[in-house]
């Protein structure tokens, strides 16, 4: 029902419940109506019902005001330039020592953000590319190769790095989570005040596909707290990393990445934005040595305060292209959409959002 048939609903019951009212005296009935009248919708904003036939009371309780979706802003320009102009749109400057958080790639790999495309934003807010290490081996499992690997690949060329396990791991309380009761991080991560997470939109071999809430929940994680997201709370050490893909069952691995944002929101507040890159999306990780070569065209840049809808609405473009089958079938897959889901019914964010484009 859209609200303007919400809205006509409402006017009709409160007043027949008026008129009952009148004929037989019974003043709570139209209190009963008015208390119990609710308007949902995601489209509009403080709305509110006037009538000259309602009490003030009777006004008050049938106002209300509706919750505008979180905004998700999306440019087609997949430049430095376009970069700058999405985190811009978004209205809320990181301060103090800045964490960018991206995937350095793991050697072989091509698709992972490129310098050339992100220096501009990352010396705008005067950023540190922060990583974690790889819990599964690999070119990125120990610090030293890891700082090689950011050397190798240029980020180091644009601004100052840091792997954030190097000297250890801090846990991060999970409240009232159904997995997880902490999340194991680098300890470095208290060195920052504020966070862009910066996200090469793509498949995943285990998620389906990686976005924001992946870049967070297994890119800050240290190889142990990896594991515990993994295995959805079952096992604690690196050790352990193949043990928890072998068992895990799917969705409450996807459940448990949800649960670890919900640990990083509680710490960080408001001082965090997320930005998705919709280019070379394989149906691979850039955690893939050798990823399959994209199949689909690039879609563009897209920002939100709103880590769910950001990822919501990178899935939604995904379905919406002509050539995304691919990577609608990895996602499909793996149950993948089930983190967004399961992500806004314990309140990290919406499944619902207002896309904007900047270049209209």
């Amino acid at each position: 029902m859209n609200l303007k048939r919400q809205i006509i609903a409402i006017f009709g019951s409160l007043l027949i419940f008026s008129l009952i009212a009148g004929c037989i005296g019974e003043d709570s009935t139209q209190t009963n109506a008015t208390s119990n009248a609710v308007i949902e919708s995601s489209n509009l904003s403080n709305t509110t019902i006037e009538t000259s036939k309602l009490s003030e009371a009777d006004i008050n309780n049938t106002q209300k005001t509706v919750t505008e979706p979180p905004k998700v802003y999306m440019t087609y320009e997949i430049t430095p330039e376009g970069l700058v102009a999405i985190y811009e749109a978004l209205g809320r400057n990181v301060t103090g020592n800045v964490a960018v958080k991206i995937s350095t790639g793991e050697p072989g790999g091509n698709n992972y953000l490129h310098p050339e495309l992100i220096g501009n934003l990352v010396q705008l807010v005067n950023g540190t590319i922060v990583e974690c290490n790889t819990a599964y081996g690999g070119g990125r499992a120990e610090t030293a190769m890891h700082k090689q690997v950011m050397i190798d690949h240029g980020f180091t060329a644009i601004a100052p790095t840091d792997i954030m396990d190097e000297d250890g791991e801090i846990s991060l309380p999970v409240n009232n989570g159904k997995h997880l009761d902490e999340f194991i991080v680098g300890s470095h991560f208290e060195n920052y005040d504020s966070w862009v997470i910066l996200s090469h939109f793509k498949g995943h071999a285990m998620g389906g596909f990686g976005g924001a809430m992946k870049n967070v929940a297994i890119g800050i994680a240290s190889p142990n707290g990896k594991t515990i997201v993994h295995s959805a709370g079952t096992y604690n050490n690196v050790g352990q990393i193949w043990d928890a893909f072998r068992t895990t069952p799917q969705d409450d691995f996807l459940e448990a990445m949800a649960e670890a944002n919900g640990a990083f929101l509680d710490e960080v507040g408001d001082n965090v934005v997320y930005i998705n890159v919709l280019n070379r999306m394989s149906v691979d990780c850039d955690c893939d040595s050798n990823p399959a070569e994209p199949t689909m065209a690039d879609i563009g840049i897209l920002a939100s305060l709103d880590p769910v809808a950001l990822d919501q609405a990178s899935v939604d473009l995904v379905y919406a292209a002509p050539d995304g089958q691919d990577l609608i079938e990895r996602m499909e897959s793996r149950n993948g959409p089930h983190i967004l889901d399961y992500a806004a019914e314990i309140g990290i964010g919406s499944c619902e959002y207002e896309l904007v484009i900047l270049d209209d």
